[in-house]
C-alpha cells in the first residue's frame, strides 16, 4: 500500500467543491445516450478510483471529478489552479487532449503525452477508461467498438512498468475489456 491508497477521507470539502464546480461548467452537456447529465461522468470515474481502485487521496479524486473539464468546457488550467491548485490543474491539463494542436495530430500527441504520465494521473485515465467501458453498454454496436478500440490502447500504453500496487486497478479495467469484448462477440451479425 502507498500513500494515497487504502486510506479513509476525513476532508469531502474538495470534493463537493469539485463536484460543485464540475456540474457548473459541464451545465447542458449530455452523455452519449443524450439522457445522462455530462457530469454524472466524472462523479462514476471519481467513484470507481474510490470504491473499486481504493484511491484515498483528495487531490486525485478532484482532478478525476475534473478530468473533462479543461478539454470539454471553457475552463482552462489557471481556472482550475486558482480553486484547486496547482498540482490538481497539471493532472487535469495531463488528462485533456490540448485545443491548440492541429485535430489530426491531438489523439496522437494526447497518448503521447499520457504515456508519460504520474501514476496519479494514469489512475484517472484508468477510471475514465473503466467508466466509459460500462457506459457504453447500452450504445450501439459502433460505439461500444470504439470505447473497447481505446481502452486496448490505454492498457498497452499502460502496461509496461505498471506498478505492482495498482495492479487491481489495471486488472479490473482488463476484465471490462474482456467482458465488453465477449459480449460484442456473442452478437456479432
Amino acid at each position: 500500500m502507498n500513500e494515497f491508497q487504502g486510506k479513509k477521507i476525513t476532508n469531502l470539502t474538495p470534493l463537493l467543491k469539485a463536484i460543485s464546480f464540475a456540474a457548473q461548467r459541464h451545465q447542458g452537456q449530455m452523455r452519449k445516450d443524450k439522457k445522462t447529465p455530462y457530469v454524472a461522468h466524472p462523479m462514476r470515474v471519481s467513484t470507481i478510483l474510490a470504491q473499486e481502485f481504493k484511491v484515498s487521496d483528495p487531490d486525485i479524486l478532484t482532478a478525476a471529478l475534473l478530468h473533462d473539464t479543461i478539454e470539454d468546457t471553457t475552463t482552462d488550467w489557471d481556472d482550475v489552479a486558482r480553486e484547486f491548485g496547482s498540482k490538481v490543474a497539471g493532472w487535469v491539463a495531463a488528462l485533456s487532449k490540448d485545443k491548440r494542436v492541429e485535430e489530426h495530430e491531438r489523439e496522437r500527441v494526447y497518448f503521447e503525452s499520457l504515456g508519460k504520465s504520474c501514476v496519479e494521473v494514469k489512475l484517472c485515465k484508468l477510471g475514465d477508461t473503466l467508466d466509459n467501458l460500462i457506459d457504453v453498454t447500452g450504445l450501439d454496436r459502433p460505439a461500444q467498438e470504439k470505447a473497447l478500440g481505446k481502452a486496448r490502447h490505454v492498457v498497452e500504453l499502460f502496461s509496461p512498468g505498471w506498478p505492482e500496487e495498482w495492479a487491481h486497478a489495471m486488472d479490473r479495467v482488463k476484465r471490462a475489456i474482456s467482458d465488453l469484448d465477449g459480449s460484442l462477440g456473442q452478437r456479432k451479425s
